[in-house]
């Protein structure tokens, strides 16, 4: 199928071509005779699958067949993006695929100045791009009306749910006309999403060009096992080794991708970040750098990259693990779009095992283990053994009569202990281990044993330890212990004279202070 067989005007045709397509995406070949005949839509597609222009064409095609000739310019199309780069990326497609039509956009979104933005729309918008919080809030200024409304899409909807956008959403569909046209669009669709869809979308036709949550043939997906403290030398050494000439690099948290990106930046690697914290400007600019070369390496959080479009990306690195298998799907999309190949590479350490569960049933696929790099993680440590009052004296802590490792065994223990054996032979023979003796040494493991059990890991050695006669030894910790320092007492002061009180004060009977 070829763009000229759907139905497009010719002003719309040749902006298609101009920009050197020839084929229309699987989306695109299924959304947009929808969209023309003016159903309701609900699109399932991954990003990078061609989606912006799966509604704007049709969008375009609609307004453009009744522009007004002059006067006031109502907005007729309203379309509401999780974030501000996704919003300006909708915005440059309208732009693109609307030169010669008579139509005016705007996009709003926050973290600058709202001034421009007002000035845009008193001057009459015919499609309307916005971010939820920047919308609402030029709607209670009067900025903003939705009254002649004509069609609505919600682009990327399971983003917005994962931002906690979703109660924004829902106030601006409740100032929407009844009648109008909504175009739904998400990559996954969880159950909230599906409860959203159906409560603003009437008889809609479903287009799905992949299963739900699934991930993108085009790209290539690695894990590599490495410890949390190797993460960093093992994407340097990737950086410098592979052919990697631009990555994208995903973190889990604002301050891990600052953290990454300085030591990127001193291993001699040009490297930025981009989170919530950053400005426009600053986004903006580190995403023209990257863009253009200057950066090798963009570090960004899920919020900070929804969205960003960056022609030749061909590697994709989560140097965290997302605790959300869909947040997964939406990073690795960043690459391998419109059909060209990319690279996936994560790393996964001992905390990370369960994210990365979640993501391959997700994705209902193995992500392939890379084996042979330089910082692969070693096997999980054994879990140390409970101390029990029965378990073998061998498991006590040095110092509390158990005996040391590599030490003979005393003879007559018949495979028991040390200490508390060596006990019980006297007490046998009628020495000194009756009376108090005895209670204290009967007394001692259970001690020993709940000493042990609130020691912290950093005091801990390893020993050796058989749970029963004959068992196989096992690792479990042996303490080194410390005193801990004696608190002085705070000393007391007078309640009314605000001076100590000394030890032959004592309150009197009609509650002042007295001396007896």
């Amino acid at each position: 199928m070829t763009f000229d067989e759907l139905q497009l005007h010719d002003t719309l045709l040749r902006a298609v071509k101009a920009e050197g397509y020839t084929t229309p995406t699987p989306i695109q070949q299924k959304a947009i005779p929808h969209a023309l005949t003016g159903r309701d839509v609900l699109g399932v597609a991954q990003t990078g699958t061609g989606k912006t222009a799966a509604f704007a064409l049709p969008i375009l095609q609609r307004l453009s067949a009744k522009a007004p000739a002059g006067g006031a310019r109502p907005v007729r199309c309203l379309v509401l993006t999780p974030t501000r780069e996704l919003a300006g990326q909708v915005g440059d497609s309208f732009q693109t695929y609307g030169k010669g039509l008579p139509l005016r956009h705007a996009v709003i979104f926050g973290g600058v100045g709202q001034n421009p933005q007002v000035q845009a729309l008193r001057n009459g918008v015919d499609v309307l791009v916005a971010t939820p919080g920047r919308l609402l809030d030029l709607m209670e200024q009067g900025f903003v009306s939705l009254r002649s409304l004509e069609v609505f899409v919600l682009d990327e909807a399971d983003r917005m749910l994962d931002m906690g956008f979703i109660h924004d959403v829902r106030r601006v569909i409740k100032a929407l006309p009844p009648k109008r046209q909504t175009l739904f669009f998400s990559a996954t669709l969880p159950p909230d999403i599906v409860d959203l869809a159906r409560s603003i979308l009437t008889d809609p036709i479903r287009v799905e060009v992949s299963p739900a949550s699934s991930t993108a043939e085009t790209v290539s997906q690695q894990v590599y096992f490495v410890e949390r403290e190797q993460k960093r030398g093992l994407l340097t050494h990737l950086l410098k080794e592979g052919n990697i000439s631009r990555a994208l690099v995903f973190t889990r948290t604002k301050h891990g991708a600052n953290r990454v990106a300085k030591q990127l930046e001193g291993a001699g690697v040009s490297s930025a970040a981009i989170h919530g914290n950053k400005s426009q400007n600053a986004r903006e600019r580190a995403l023209d750098e990257f863009r253009s070369g200057t950066l090798r390496v963009l570090v960004a959080t899920d919020i900070a990259a929804r969205g960003i479009d960056i022609d030749g990306l061909s590697y994709v690195v989560n140097y965290d693990l997302p605790n959300v298998p869909e947040q997964y799907v939406h990073r690795i999309g960043r690459t391998g779009r419109a059909g060209a190949s990319g690279t996936a590479v994560s790393f996964c350490d001992a905390e990370e095992r369960a994210y990365l569960r979640d993501i391959e049933r997700t994705i209902r696929r193995n992500v392939p283990v890379v084996e042979d790099h330089p910082y692969r993680s070693g096997q999980p440590a054994p879990r140390p053994v409970s101390h029990a009052t029965g378990a073998a004296p061998e498991a006590r802590a040095s110092g509390n009569g158990g005996r040391p490792q590599g030490a003979p065994r005393p003879a007559g223990n018949g495979g028991g202990g040390g200490g508390h054996s060596a006990g019980a032979s006297r007490r046998r023979r009628g020495g000194r281990g009756g009376g108090l003796a005895e209670a204290v040494d009967r007394a001692a493991p259970r001690a020993a044993a709940r000493r042990r059990a609130l020691v912290a890991p950093a005091a801990m050695a390893v020993g050796v330890a058989r749970v029963a006669p004959g068992a196989p030894a096992v690792a479990v910790p042996r303490v080194r212990w410390r005193r801990a320092p004696r608190r002085r007492p705070r000393p007391r002061r007078c309640l009314r004279a605000g001076r100590r009180r000394s030890g032959s004060e004592r309150l009197s009977p009609a509650g002042g202070l007295g001396r007896p």
